[in-house]
């Protein structure tokens, strides 16, 4: 294929450094961290791994391959790749424009409520270790005392959440400033595009591993480590038989490494075509994986931590209540003879131990007590940084690499905005670059408020599970069927042969043929299929529920189930709807010329040849 002028003049990587790290900083995002041991934790542990590598070797790094070459190849993004492969693929370029710019309005608002902590962060005593006091300072708020410090923090001083989705509540401006404080630095850093990008990764991609390893180092020494480690890694191999963990496995791999988005596409169409991209993808993809797992150990030797505190916590409780019952002298009884003790005095008198309601202490219920997202970072692991000694540096450090962690994400959902209109010639000469991104911004700004009401958090957890799902399967199923099947394999292997020096081997040919495409499509047909069979709720924060502070488990209105419809759909129509105009744009081309022919007119052919445009076909 022919590079346009387009692709001659389009800007480079200053080296191949800025460009793995860019890649790298995309793939592994928040989700590293707070979604991967936990579905470790749920599927049994090491068991896990097994379909988690099986996904990465025959869906992830295939894809990952294909989007790399394709957009190193075209030098476009990625509504201009899948255009030039064939016009009826427009669509195909369109819907991953619109998934990153939906995606980047909820990912920033993470990335702002990580500020805000981060802010808070050099308070002492850290805010969410204690409750506040009322309004007359004759007691603490009682809403915080039913429930504990750090859920008051995040549910109220932080969210100000509505008992329900139907109560939308007012702008909080605390979040709004941190949301405006988020894209101004996601914009300076975005200000020059690649070349400011460039620069920026270098601390946004390196850090996180510098704090995983110190938070690795500390976890290590703490009590309970051990016993999380454990808890983590023990296989329960009866549970691979269960579909759904194989479905989660394909699902969190496909969305780990953040293929369909576009921005990837746009990353390799800065790179000169003599560049061995199947190394890249390899490279990046491997990276990613192994950066899930290495988080995986310090956040659950920290979450065991966590565990055994509250486990000894819970027995020291107990221990008070037998030592005054029974005025047994202080020390006697302790977590280590507990057993021992209850066991004689249960023996010995039944009936008053019976009356001291004693809680059950069990190490495995604790440890049991699972989350994943916003639960465990803002909720799960402030509660164990309270308990760590020096918790101020600890929180501090675990903020600035979810900072981290979610501004290099940023970059590439943000790139896969611009490259596209940029590709399209949408973005009028006269106007800088620099003008252009600062709009873009303002009104994803503008937009993502809807974030900073007090029903904000429902309804980025609505985006979260709609448009960032089914969406991102439908492109990369067409992606891949686009290229293998359409573009041409035989094609695409010359190519590569031209990018690398050698063209694919039996592997990736197999994969992009059959293997990739049946994967992704019994993956997607199960996504829906489990959501369809799913009775959609959410868990409110009500402080008037009778189980409180337990969430209120409540059903989605007919309207917000038809709005998660929507989101699911829409940012796909663009495929069938770019497809069926091309189509009738041919037609008429076709119908046109037929017309032409039969026209008597000796004159006709000249003055239709002026009018008549024909459409490109592939």
């Amino acid at each position: 294929m022919e590079d346009s002028k387009v692709g001659e003049e389009r800007p480079k990587w200053n080296n191949k450094t800025e460009y793995l790290l860019t890649c790298i900083g995309f793939a592994v995002g928040v989700g590293n961290v707070w979604r991967f041991p936990y579905l470790c934790q749920i599927y049994g542990g090491g068991a896990f791994l097994i379909p988690y590598l099986i996904a990465l070797v025959f869906q992830g790094l295939p894809l990952l391959y294909l989007e790399l070459a394709i957009g190193q190849r075209l030098r476009m993004g990625s509504i201009g790749v899948w255009n030039s492969i064939s016009p009826y693929l427009g669509g195909v370029g369109v819907a991953s424009m619109v998934v990153s710019f939906c995606v980047s309005l909820f990912y920033n608002t993470i990335v702002a409520w990580v500020l805000w902590y981060l802010f808070n962060s050099f308070q002492e005593p850290l805010p969410w270790s204690q409750c506040p006091l009322n309004h007359n300072n004759t007691g603490y708020v009682e809403e915080c005392v039913e429930s504990t410090p750090v859920n008051y923090f995040w549910y109220r001083q932080t969210l100000n959440i509505t008992p329900n989705m139907e109560t939308s509540g007012s702008l909080q401006w605390w979040m709004v400033v941190s949301l405006a404080t988020a894209w101004s630095i996601v914009y300076i850093c975005f200000i020059r595009g690649i070349e400011t990008i460039g620069k920026a990764v270098y601390i946004t991609a390196t850090f996180p591993y510098l704090v995983l390893t110190i938070f690795l180092v500390r976890a290590l020494t703490l009590p309970g480590a051990y016993e999380g480690l454990i808890y983590l890694f023990t296989p329960d191999w009866e549970i691979l038989k269960n579909p759904q963990v194989w479905l989660d496995a394909a699902t969190q791999i496909f969305f780990s490494l953040s293929v369909a988005f576009g921005g990837l596409i746009s990353f390799s169409s800065y790179n000169s075509q003599k560049n061995n991209c199947e190394r890249d993808a390899v490279l990046v993809g491997v990276i990613n994986s192994a950066t899930s797992i290495y988080a995986s150990i310090p956040i659950f030797a920290i979450l065991g931590f966590k565990a055994h505190t509250n486990y000894v916590t819970c027995l020291n409780g107990n221990i008070l209540a037998l030592t005054n019952e029974f005025d047994i002298s202080d020390m006697n009884i302790t977590v280590e003879n507990y057993e021992q003790w209850f066991d004689s005095l249960n023996g010995t008198h039944p009936s008053r131990v019976s009356d001291l309601n004693l809680k059950t202490c069990d190490l495995q219920t604790f440890l049991d007590q699972s989350a994943s997202g916003t639960g465990l970072a803002f909720i799960v692991f402030t509660e164990a940084v309270i308990s760590m000694p020096g918790s101020q540096v600890w929180a501090v450090l675990f903020f600035i690499m979810l900072f981290s962690l979610g501004l290099s994400s940023m970059f590439g959902n943000l790139e896969g905005i611009l490259t596209p209109l940029h590709d399209l010639k949408l973005v009028p000469k006269w106007m800088p670059n620099e003008l252009f991104t600062a709009i873009i911004c303002l009104l994803s700004f503008l937009m993502a408020l809807i974030f900073c009401l007090g029903s904000g958090n429902y309804w980025l957890e609505i985006f979260n599970s709609h448009v960032g799902s089914v969406p991102l399967l439908i492109i990369a199923f067409f992606e891949i069927i686009a290229v293998a099947h359409i573009y041409g394999i035989g094609r695409f292997s010359d190519d590569l042969e031209f990018m690398t020096g050698h063209r694919p081997n039996i592997f990736w040919k197999v994969c992009w043929l059959v293997i990739s495409p049946l994967m992704l499509f019994v993956v997607l047909v199960a996504y829906v299929v489990a959501q369809a069979q799913t009775h959609h709720t959410y868990a409110a924060w009500n402080p008037d529920y009778v189980n409180f502070p337990d969430t209120e488990v409540l059903p989605y209105p007919d309207w917000v189930f038809a709005i998660c419809v929507l989101l699911s759909s829409v940012p796909v129509i663009s495929i069938p709807l770019v497809a069926i105009y091309r189509l009738v744009c041919c037609m008429s081309g076709r119908h046109s010329e037929d017309r032409l022919h039969n026209d008597p007119n000796p004159y006709a052919n000249e003055v239709q040849s002026q009018k008549h445009v024909p459409v490109p076909i592939a």
